[in-house]
């Protein structure tokens, strides 16, 4: 039999303990049988290992590749520059590994976290004398000694208890204490049962003696942080469309590379030419910037969804909320504000709001108002007022403002309960012992045998009875969380059977009000493609309504699954479930939150889920996207989350969402910006080799626009404001890749030619101008041909300062983009014109990039090709809208409106 089954005497038996607890020669031998009572951690990678695979990743070893062949070139060939673009590579390496190494590295704490919740020291008896020891000290069969404010620190089997209430949210979600007592059960859940207390809860009300029978990693709260080190989060989308395109680049610059190496020796190249060609064909293929850029684009996109009340935890996950395909979410303050109201009261068969009482409410609801003022579990703490259950402190409030200000000494009580689903409270008044009980109208009516009508006490009669379950069923419809109240004189406080006999006093309604903001943003879900399915433990009438009330639900039989039913369900019978359009998860505890999670991401949803409890964790971390609550979370939840709500705003949600989106946007103007000056990179090599003409463009110069004047405007593409339009459009399918054929399309064969047309234009101008014969070898010391190749460098920056501002906008036209709304962009063309001027016009610089000083005619020259990309961009835009050649889906935009004019 379980514990919970046996009877205390044979729970101690089957321990080998008694009421004196331990001897002191048991405990050596106990511990070392069933070890510490500590959470165990899971082995952690050294950092070191971590930060050297980020110099060992494909990528990494692309240019480790180019960095070894250079080095190996000036061995062979002193004097060419090969060291200097070595040394370049490594320079590129070493910061890419530090960037990615820093984005990475951020340690696993859920299982600390966990550890935290549990106490340091506790009271147990041992040898019949009580004693202070560790927690982790603790061994089964240890008796516990527990009282108010304590936390439990291993699970046990109550032996004695006195009036004794837990508070178990931090492993069942419950938010009401519970009360525990220590007769024998015959429920089969062993974290329902009456007479257990679980690790990490708290005691907080009476005191009690407990049996340990479950320590450390064998406890249900073991059991989460077992849940917790076996649960793998997969790579967020980003990682995997990163590692992908980083693959595809580096694998298409190595292939090139062999490729032209092999047509070099074809057509009669010398060794080394052939080599530098080969090297500077993988350099040129290889965006050096990409990883810096998409972790200073994800650390950007999280300080502005840190002034939105959205802390990330995770980089990646900021891009993967862009993905997001479906929001689970809680209701209790995320969709509401956690902040319960008396809505509506039903007195003397009258419904009433509590302003309409009036100022003789006093006089004809004396019974009610006193009821309510008195039958809770609040404290009053000095500075801080009545601090406890919101739902008590709402009654006692609305009591307040109808005049009553009573605090008659409580003398005893009947804690609630989930099976009797009400408290009862016995106090000394002046009209002598009195009791008074509140709860669900299906516990409290059955004790009542009279109620009270216009300040009278009546017999209560099957119509009465029948009137006031009709009013239940009237105020939950409307959302309303409904409490009874009832009380009887006692002549013998201590009577076995206080709660009987009753005399009926009201109804009240409670609502905890949605937040304002929240409608709009259920809506901004719809418009953006966003299912957002609600997860409550609250009944589904309350659940309904609320959806109700925030538009979640518009039809008039939305599909609502209770918790029991969810047992129920097969794997796939859930997946079909989750098919209908308006869906409600009531009655369900924390832990089926992972059901739900598993059968939509076999769907192949981008799932976000909600949660502040303990219990939330695994489910949190098994999400895409675990958003934790930063007010009411527990330290657990939040570490095991990759986002925390400031503010336990469903809205903030939303504007995190939107923050997502413009991430994967930037990264793809990002990525056309950097590979647009591939073309113009590869082309003079390409030229060099197949028309025998010098060298257009060097390596090192090649750097000095992947490395140098290419970076920061990059930099300012990869943290742009979300478009307007962003949450507009329905989420992008998880097979959408951050390089598609368009993208290679307008980059490689559009921009790029362009820009490669201007910059071979630039080198053979400056050569017609010297006086170069097509044949004629030029020396690379030779002062005509190092100021062809700063000709063809200078017209590759001048394309590129264009090239930001066509890159800042795939479809809308230059007048309809803001140039000023972006300051890093701003200073990276700064920046990029101080560059080329340095490098061609200052001696260090000539040295350093190869290059010579040229007149104004070649940027004259280099200008019109300039304009002429802009406006043949601006032409392709047009057809493009014209024409709708690739249609984005939007949604109507009266709602779009409607929304921002609330704001």
């Amino acid at each position: 039999m379980k514990i919970h089954h046996l009877s205390p005497e044979e729970a101690l038996d089957s321990l080998g303990s008694s009421m004196d607890g331990l001897a002191d020669a048991a405990i050596e031998g106990r511990l070392h049988e069933f070890g510490f009572n500590r959470i165990e951690e899971s082995k952690k990678t050294s950092a070191l290992l971590l930060f050297a695979q980020e110099f060992l990743h494909f990528f990494a070893l692309i240019l480790w590749l180019a960095a070894g062949l250079a080095f190996f070139a000036e061995s062979r060939q002193p004097g060419e520059g090969m060291a200097t673009l070595g040394y370049a590579v490594l320079g590129v390496i070493a910061i890419n590994g530090c960037f990615s190494f820093w984005q990475r590295h951020q340690a696993e704490q859920a299982i600390a976290a966990l550890q935290k919740l549990l106490p340091h020291q506790v009271k147990v008896i041992r040898d019949g004398e009580l004693s202070l020891v560790f927690a982790d000290e603790l061994v089964p069969g240890d008796l516990l000694v527990l009282q108010e404010g304590d936390n439990v620190p291993a699970d046990c089997r109550l032996l004695e208890a006195f009036n004794l209430r837990v508070n178990n949210a931090t492993i069942t979600g419950e938010s009401l204490p519970k009360g525990r007592d220590a007769q024998v059960s015959d429920v089969e859940d062993i974290s329902q049962s009456r007479n257990i207390l679980l690790a990490g809860t708290s005691v907080v009300a009476g005191e009690g003696k407990a049996l340990v029978f479950a320590t450390g990693m064998h406890t249900e709260f073991g059991k989460i942080a077992h849940t917790l080190k076996t649960t793998i989060k997969g790579q967020s989308p980003l990682q995997l469309q990163i590692r992908r395109l980083s693959r595809f680049v580096a694998l298409l610059a190595l292939l090139l590379g062999v490729v032209f190496f092999f047509i070099g020796q074809i057509i009669g190249l010398t060794f080394w030419e052939n080599f530098m060609f080969a090297i500077g064909i993988i350099v040129a293929n290889v965006p050096e910037g990409l990883l810096p850029t998409v972790t200073l684009s994800l650390a950007m996109a999280t300080q502005r969804m840190a002034k939105r009340n959205a802390l990330i935890r995770n980089l990646p996950s900021v891009e993967t909320l862009g993905s997001t395909t479906v929001i689970c979410t809680d209701k209790t303050g995320t969709l509401t504000q956690n902040r319960m109201a008396v809505k509506q009261l039903f007195l003397d068969n009258q419904y009433w709001q509590p302003e309409q009482l009036g100022s003789d409410s006093l006089q004809h609801h004396t019974a009610f108002l006193a009821n309510a003022a008195l039958c809770h579990s609040l404290k009053h703490v000095e500075g801080k007022g009545l601090l406890g259950d919101p739902m008590e402190v709402a009654l006692v409030s609305m009591t307040h403002e109808q005049g009553m200000r009573i605090d008659y000494p409580k003398i005893g009580e009947v804690p609630f309960d989930t099976d009797r689903k009400r408290l009862s409270t016995i106090h000394n008044t002046p009209q002598g012992k009195m009791l008074f009980c509140k709860g669900a109208l299906e516990m409290v009516l059955p004790l009542c045998r009279h109620i009270v009508m216009h300040g009278n006490v009546e017999p209560l009669g099957d119509a009465g009875r029948q009137q006031l379950v009709n009013a239940l069923k009237t105020l939950a419809d409307q959302g309303l969380r409904v409490l009874a109240f009832a009380y009887r004189p006692l002549s013998d406080p201590f009577e076995a059977e206080p709660e009987q006999a009753l005399i009926f006093s009201g109804l009240v309604g409670l609502e905890d009000p949605p937040r304002p903001e929240v409608a709009d943003a259920i809506a901004q879900c719809h418009i953006a493609g966003i299912k957002v399915i609600m997860i409550t433990g609250d009944h589904p009438h309350t659940a309904v309504a609320i959806a109700r009330q925030i538009d979640l639900v518009k039809t008039e039989n939305p599909k609502v699954i209770t918790g029991d039913k969810l047992k129920k369900l097969t794997s796939s019978q859930l997946q079909v479930a989750l098919d209908a359009p308006e869906i409600i998860f009531a009655r369900v505890g924390a832990d089926q939150k992972m059901l739900i999670v598993d059968a939509l991401q076999r769907k192949k949803h981008v799932v976000a889920v909600t949660g502040d409890g303990v219990n939330d964790a695994p489910a949190l971390k098994k999400a895409d996207i675990g958003i934790a609550m930063g007010k009411a979370g527990t330290d657990v939840a939040k570490e095991a989350a990759d986002m925390i709500l400031l503010d336990d705003n469903f809205a903030s949600i939303v504007a995190a969402i939107e923050e997502g989106r413009a991430v994967f946007d930037n990264i793809r103007k990002f990525l056309t910006y950097i590979l647009s000056s591939n073309i113009p990179e590869l082309i003079p090599y390409l030229a060099f080799v197949l028309c025998k003409i010098p060298l257009p463009l060097t390596i090192i110069q090649i750097l000095a626009v992947d490395l140098g004047t290419d970076m920061l405007p990059a930099l300012g593409l990869g943290v742009e404001k979300p478009d307007a339009s962003a949450m507009n459009k329905p989420p992008r399918s998880y097979k959408e890749t951050l390089i598609d054929w368009r993208l290679l399309a307008r980059a490689y064969g559009f921009l790029g030619l362009l820009e490669a047309l201007a910059a071979m234009a630039a080198f053979f101008f400056v050569l017609h101008r010297g006086g170069w014969d097509y044949g004629e070898i030029l020396s690379s010391h030779h002062p005509l041909y190092l100021q062809a190749t700063t000709a063809c460098l200078t017209a590759i920056i001048m394309m590129q300062i264009a090239n930001v501002f066509i890159c800042k906008q795939r479809q809308r036209g230059l007048l309809a983009t803001s140039f000023t709304d972006n300051k890093l962009i701003l200073s990276g063309i700064a920046l990029e014109i101080a560059l080329i001027l340095t490098i061609v016009y200052t001696p260090w610089g000539n040295a350093l990039f190869g290059t010579a000083p040229i007149d104004i005619k070649v940027w004259l020259f280099t200008l019109p090709f300039a304009l002429g990309m802009l406006l043949l961009e601006e032409f392709r835009k047009w057809l493009v809208r014209r024409f709708a050649l690739f249609p984005v889906l939007v949604k109507p935009l009266k709602l779009r409106k409607r929304l921002l004019s609330r704001h």
